[in-house]
């Protein structure tokens, strides 16, 4: 499984880090860290006061994000510290910005949960119109989300998610970041315990 640690020395933030992070081989700037875990565009799953926070990048039509759905929940329902931080990275098209703009869309009516699971457990490519399927089946209004589809809250999480995987040289989805460590790819639950375990380490928590 490929591992890329962040390599973050350009951001030039490092007269802004406290002593913990300069104390580390590589530490991720605080504005970063930032952007990653604390936008409030973003879907926060588990403790939302947990001590260390897990950020996914993932696309609705990744087949290997769909097989991380169980994972990730199991993984959840273990750790009652975790904070798990989602951002919507639409890199698989038209198809996935679609999918994407609806999920984000849904998470003022409380349903997203149910609908980021439904299409992760979908057959077939997230499309129109198997998105606005899965919308139905979840109780969702098809006007009312659609009408805030195109919302800034919603262009902006997205934007954003674009901007945080160029910087940090993001190879795909799904990518999960963990502490000053990033890890792409499908992996094993005792591979997700083990990163969250060497962020807590990192963090010092």
């Amino acid at each position: 499984m490929p591992t890329r640690r962040l390599l973050l020395a350009s951001a030039g933030a490092f007269v802004a880090l406290p002593a913990l992070a300069q104390e580390r081989a590589n530490p991720m700037p605080e504005e970063l860290r930032d952007a990653l875990e604390r936008d409030p565009t973003a879907p926060v799953l588990g403790n939302p006061d947990g001590n260390i926070t897990l950020t996914e990048f993932f696309d609705y039509n990744c087949g290997f994000c769909r097989k991380m759905l169980p994972v990730m929940q199991q993984l959840v329902r273990s750790d009652p510290d975790l904070r798990v931080v989602y951002r919507e990275w639409p890199v698989f098209g038209a198809g996935s910005e679609f999918a994407a703009r609806a999920s984000l869309a849904s998470l003022p009516t409380g349903k997203y949960w149910r609908f980021h699971a439904g299409m992760l457990g979908m057959r077939g490519r997230a499309e129109e119109a198997s998105v606005m399927r899965v919308a139905r089946d979840v109780g969702l209004a098809a006007a009312e989300l659609r009408e805030r589809m195109d919302s800034d809250s919603v262009s902006s999480h997205i934007a954003t998610s674009f901007l945080l995987a160029d910087h940090m040289g993001l190879m795909g989805t799904p990518t999960f970041i963990c502490g000053d460590e990033a890890v792409f790819g499908e992996m094993t639950p005792q591979e997700m315990r083990d990163l969250v375990a060497r962020g807590r380490r990192t963090m010092g928590v």
